[in-house]
């Protein structure tokens, strides 16, 4: 992945480590804006299939329905792009090229000096939290940059063309041509697309903030696995996983009331 002019020339404004922070919070609303649209989507084509109320329930308005689901597809590719595409103001290669071009950032001084600020406790613990942080090695954000552009290499060979061509711009109006970009594409490749870039949000927030070595965690990607575990309301914090069991309990809940109401 070639590193942008922004990341280049962070450290020459003299605020790399704000210019990261920003960058980073950023790509945190990106990535969370395509997976609530995304798994938005799929939960209501997942519950609408398995549960005979609800696809009753949105056969008494359709045309919003559609349109709603139409919505939800659109935006996703949407920011698909602002996330993969090199020309994004605001992309993941400018995110991990900041990082990697400013290993200051990740500094033990940096890292005492946010803890000091931000915690009016932390003398009495920094000394010994200090000697735990970790600081990154060039091989840690080779590795994250090459996982990046193997995802962003998926990305413009099955999915820039739908995205520019026929959500952001619709300069392919043929619909066996549109069929054909379709076809290209792979639901789970998409949702794993999406939760690395999530995985990687949090493995560099860590960095940044707590001093841990940058971990890409795996996260529950199948919708049918979200909606089936037994789960307390509100406590998943993954938005991937909240919006799924929202849009599942309200439907569900809609779907009752439609029935009760049919009575």
């Amino acid at each position: 992945m070639r590193r942008s002019k922004k990341s280049r020339t962070a450290a020459a404004t003299g605020a790399p480590e704000v210019l990261f922070e920003q960058e980073l919070e950023v790509f945190r609303t990106e990535v969370e804006t395509a997976l609530q649209f995304f798994y938005g989507f799929l939960a209501i084509h997942a519950c609408a299939a398995d549960t005979p109320a609800v696809h009753r329930l949105l056969n008494t308005a359709p045309l919003f329905w559609n349109s709603t689901l139409g919505a939800l597809q659109t935006s996703t590719f949407v920011v698909l792009g602002r996330i993969f595409d090199q020309s994004s103001p605001h992309n993941i290669g400018i995110l991990l090229g900041l990082a990697q071009d400013n290993p200051s950032i990740f500094s033990k001084a940096a890292l005492k000096r946010r803890k000091l600020a931000s915690a009016p406790n932390a003398p009495s613990w920094i000394a010994e939290y200090m000697d735990a942080a970790y600081v990154p090695k060039p091989a840690d954000f080779r590795r994250l940059r090459g996982y990046a552009s193997k995802h962003r290499k998926t990305y413009l060979a099955k999915y820039q063309a739908l995205r520019h061509k026929v959500f952001a711009h619709r300069e392919i109006t043929d619909a066996t041509q549109i069929s054909a970009l379709f076809a290209r594409t792979n639901i789970r490749e998409m949702q794993r697309m999406l939760l690395f870039c999530l995985s990687l949000y949090d493995a560099l927030w860590q960095l940044f903030v707590n001093g841990r070595k940058p971990t890409l965690r795996s996260r529950k990607i199948s919708v049918d696995r979200i909606r089936k575990r037994d789960v307390i309301r509100g406590r998943s914090n993954a938005v991937h996983e909240r919006v799924v069991e929202e849009t599942e309990a309200f439907l569900k809940a809609a779907a009752t009331v439609n029935m009760q109401l049919r009575k």
